[in-house]
């Protein structure tokens, strides 16, 4: 992999119409990491602002929150990867707290456990689904987890070794559930959660969230 010694590491970011939300979420991206936005068939110019803004930009035909992941995998050049929404919800700057474990050796992937700042910013339908999917985690693999948010770090050819297969909402499960099976050492970290900007495609809906649910029982199973 062609890296510097300056490159902390490749963020992901799956973007679907995420127009509004870009210049805050690049623009809050640590230094020495590199943005990489993965564009899911927006249609709103989200390619054309990131590209502007300076991220490197990757078009993903396949519709899926785990294929804009995967596509972003990929695409990275860094041992460190690094995955976030790109909706503002989450703050790009957190990554470096997230990492840390994984570039110290102290943990081989670490999640992100969201804080709610303000009402609103997580929907109860939204927030009980993840606790009940966290919940059966914990009771099948015996791993302290309470989120299977989005915010995650973890080295490249590790990921790509555990060959997750999932193309939907089911990615960040999956990853998780394969980790585990392979002996990696697990940890989370808080971080901060707030209202996302503009509307939401999965949780800020009950049919999206129950989508998302849909897709996470399928890789438990």
């Amino acid at each position: 992999m062609n890296t510097t010694p300056t490159q902390r590491g490749s963020l992901v970011l799956p973007c679907l119409d995420e127009a509004a939300a870009l210049p805050w979420v690049l623009g809050r991206v640590p230094q020495g990491w590199t943005a990489i936005v993965v564009d899911n068939g927006s249609t709103d110019g989200s390619a054309q602002i990131a590209r502007e803004l300076g991220a490197r930009v990757v078009r993903e035909p396949q519709r899926g929150f785990g294929a804009a992941c995967d596509a972003g995998l990929r695409e990275a050049e860094t041992d460190i990867v690094a995955f976030c929404d790109c909706d503002g919800s989450l703050d790009p700057a957190a990554v470096e707290a997230v990492a840390g474990p994984v570039r110290a050796g102290e943990a081989d992937l670490v999640l992100a456990r969201r804080e709610p700042t303000a009402r609103g910013a997580w929907p109860l339908h939204a927030r009980m689904g993840n606790r009940a999917l966290a919940r059966m985690v914990r009771r099948r693999t015996g791993v302290a987890l309470h989120d299977l948010g989005p915010l995650r770090a973890a080295r490249r050819e590790g990921l790509l070794r555990l060959g997750i297969s999932d193309r939907r909402s089911g990615y960040p499960l999956e990853m998780v559930m394969r980790a585990v099976r392979a002996g990696w050492r697990i940890q989370e970290t808080s971080v901060a959660y707030q209202p996302r900007t503009g509307r939401s495609k999965v949780t800020g809906t009950w049919l999206g969230t129950a989508r998302a649910v849909r897709d996470m029982r399928a890789v438990l199973r």
